[in-house]
């Protein structure tokens, strides 16, 4: 039975060490450029090559992660960074970027691709299209369960997060941080905007709630789930925790190592009491086991921060000293947080009832500290770092690979000595004439001592077999020389690249579709009366969000139906206008109907266009992180391509909903005329809607690009939209006259 993968998270070498020698069976990991987690430390071009090496010694894979859109003028750059990681034997890519795939797997044709969760793989279709392009591996979606993922019967490797960080939008279809602040999640850039704090607004009316981190998630912790998960078709299990600390990193690869460990050797899988409370200290925001088994309640609006345990209340407080009522152990050099007041500190001076200073205080004791802080009231005491924890957690076995020795020793014949290890390399050296003793021969336990000294390196001989004549003698400082050079040969070996190189120069992208040379205004409606407004005004094609709308009016040739971006049940459409904007879309309706790309795709290059059109894809809506001079990039050819003038954009796309987490609320079941928004602390009021029970957070703002129309005809664009949310006839009549008198 081939034994499921453990996946572990590496930002940095200590991280790489503790992952290997805690169990990891592969580790993934960034360069400086084109990771998903940008303001983790990730590895120069040296680094990943001992990095790479170091793993390979110790049979652990390397995946490196290149999951973010890469932009028309890094094209170049970005094929050379592959070939150097290629050539250097990485196992395999983790990507996200559509013509990336396919322009890696048209050059490298036996690399090895996983499609990041950032690829949106929530369905089969997805899936499907996924394996056509390439990738033998798919990161599934957090928000799929275990039911969900098996029943996606494609021959192909399935890999799902099972402990760390969520995100609470599907991953890859996040534009907070982006249009926001300017650094995108699709670039490895994400600010964290869903761990603020936020209002909750019900007809222009403040909902007063306790709790206002609205958008923030608990960390995922499958630990006593994790024989559900063993027993799937789930390749590989991923731990998250790329900007955690080392110690995290050991530490919970560690636990799922042994958890798996006793699976396969029909051992009961439990975790102690004391290793669940080391794991909330190393790091918890509250523990969810997740989508996976249905469990709806995945949010901690508490608080966004790192929870630790709970350690002791302040029972007095005055301008010098916290006075603290322990229930656990507190220690110098400890990090400490005062949850009510969302304060912490790292204690450095320690004092006892009497005030004197100490290195600790056991539980049940009263501890004073510093008020340097300027804590003003009785709070709970929080532990989110424990130093001796971190200090102890540093220290760890080293991994040692099993090797067997063979030595023969034969007079009148060389020293023969051969070693093979667990991958069945074998390597034999020899060494001088072995002759007869004169006085003492040397004995077997000699050469057993010398053949086992391997000290340092990463082998442990458990085995040594010698064949030998009597009364020999050969000199043991020669049977030091050839252990040491057989185990420099092995690891050479071990560490070496063994795959085929391939490189195909002649890849051919050039069959894509070209736009015609008319102007065309697009809009995407939600409601009856835009709906009209468009038709009157003659809008070359119009997108229906609402289905029973669409169905009302498809008989207009220039209607399309948007198809929702989640999608677990399709509809069947044939000879169709469709709008879509999720890889299983278009797996599912590229054969027997009129497909557009939409937005959500996130297209930020030429290959990428040409991939679509190449899959039966009619027209590309380019990514609206693109900025004028990006765009100016692409369009070097005559790409069909649609480009959004006007509109109130998405900003994410949740299976959570937080009417339901904070009001009980199930707006489908209501009274739809209710309006909710999310108010930030800047007073930007972000509309909600919910449809299907998934919900989508709208921006604060519109878009309005209409000025700059000369300026894209110039670069090449003939095809523009806007796109309508709440205006109503009279305001959609006037953007759609304005947009027509500058084309």
């Amino acid at each position: 039975m081939k034994k499921i993968e453990l996946l572990s998270p590496v930002g940095n070498m200590e991280m790489l060490y503790q992952a290997i020698h805690n169990g990891a069976d592969a580790v993934y990991l960034a360069g400086k450029n084109y990771g998903a987690r940008k303001y983790s430390n990730n590895f120069t071009n040296e680094e990943l090559i001992e990095v790479i090496k170091y793993s390979h010694l110790y049979d652990v894979k390397v995946y490196i992660t290149v999951n973010t859109i890469i932009y028309e003028k890094e094209i170049e750059k970005f094929i050379k960074y592959i070939e150097f990681l290629y050539k250097n034997g990485v196992d395999a890519l983790i990507i996200q970027d559509i013509g990336m795939i396919h322009l890696i797997k048209q050059i490298f044709p036996n690399i090895e691709l996983h499609a990041s969760t950032q690829c949106h793989n929530h369905n089969k279709g997805s899936v499907k299209l996924l394996k056509k392009l390439g990738c033998s591996r798919v990161v599934m979606a957090r928000e799929l369960s275990l039911e969900e993922i098996n029943n996606i019967d494609v021959d192909i490797e399935k890999e799902v997060f099972v402990h760390g960080a969520l995100c609470v939008c599907y991953s890859g279809c996040c534009l907070f941080s982006s249009l926001n602040g300017g650094r995108s999640g699709n670039r490895g850039e994400c600010v964290g905007s869903c761990r603020l704090p936020y209002k909750l607004i019900k007809n222009n009316k403040e909902v007063i709630l306790k709790d206002k981190y609205i958008l923030s998630t608990k960390e995922l912790n499958t630990l006593t789930n994790l024989k559900d998960i063993l027993n799937s078709n789930i390749t590989s299990l991923k731990i998250e925790g790329r900007m955690k600390s080392s110690a995290y990193v050991g530490f919970v690869t560690k636990l799922y190592r042994t958890l798996i460990d006793k699976y396969y050797n029909n051992e009961e899988m439990k975790i102690t009491e004391e290793e669940t409370k080391k794991l909330k200290k190393l790091y918890n925001r509250k523990f969810t086991n997740g989508y996976l088994f249905n469990n709806k309640d995945i949010m901690n609006i508490t608080s966004p921060n790192h929870q630790g345990i709970e350690i002791g209340k302040v029972i007095n407080l005055n301008k010098k000293y916290i006075t603290i009522k322990l229930i656990e152990d507190i220690n110098q050099k400890d990090g400490i947080r005062f949850k009510e007041s969302n304060t912490g500190m790292i204690i450095n001076k320690l004092y006892n009832k009497k005030k004197l200073l100490v290195n600790s205080i056991p539980k049940n004791k009263i501890c004073l500290i510093p008020n340097k802080i300027n804590l003003r009231n009785k709070d709970t005491v929080l532990k989110t770092q424990d130093n001796k924890l971190e200090t102890s957690l540093k220290k760890y076995s080293k991994k040692k690979i099993d090797i067997s020795i063979i030595a023969k020793l034969k007079i009148g014949h060389p020293i023969n000595i051969t070693i093979t290890d667990n991958n069945n390399f074998i390597i034999k050296d020899v060494g001088p004439i072995i002759e007869k003793a004169i006085t003492k021969e040397v004995t077997n336990e000699e050469i057993k001592r010398g053949l086992s000294k391997l000290g340092n390196t990463p082998f442990k001989a458990n085995n040594i077999t010698i064949i030998k004549d009597d009364n020999i003698f050969i000199s043991l400082k020669e049977i030091n020389i050839i252990r040491r050079n057989l185990i420099e040969k092995l690891i050479k070996i071990r560490t070496q690249n063994k795959k085929a190189i391939k490189i195909n120069n002649n890849i051919n992208f050039n069959n894509y579709i070209k736009k015609d040379n008319l102007y065309h205004l697009n809009a995407l409606v939600r409601t009856e009366e835009q709906l009209k407004c468009c038709l009157e005004n003659n809008i070359d094609n119009i997108y229906v969000t609402n289905y029973k709308l669409y169905n009302k009016y498809k008989h207009n040739k220039q209607i399309y139906y948007r198809v929702p971006r989640v999608n677990y049940k399709y509809i069947d459409f044939n000879n169709s206008n469709l709008l879509v904007g999720d890889s299983g879309s278009i797996y599912k309706y590229k054969k027997n109907n009129n497909v557009i790309g939409d937005y959500y795709l996130n297209i930020a290059n030429s290959y990428s266009i040409k991939t679509l059109n190449q899959l039966g894809i009619k027209r590309v809506t380019l990514s609206v992180e693109l900025n004028d001079s990006r765009i100016k990039d692409i369009m070097n050819e005559n790409y069909n391509v649609e480009l959004i003038i006007y509109g109130r954009l998405e900003l994410m796309i949740m299976k959570y909903c937080p009417l339901k987490k904070c009001l009980n609320y199930c707006k489908d079941c209501q009274n739809k005329k209710d309006t909710f928004f999310l108010k930030d602390r800047l007073n930007n009021n972000y509309p909600i809607i919910n449809e299907n029970c998934i919900t989508h957070i709208m921006h604060h703002t519109k878009i309005n690009k209409i000025n700059k129309i000369d300026l894209y005809k110039d670069i090449g664009i003939n095809n523009f939209r806007l796109e309508f949310f709440e205006e109503d006839y009279n305001e959609v009549k006037k953007y759609i006259q304005k947009t027509k008198n500058m084309l």
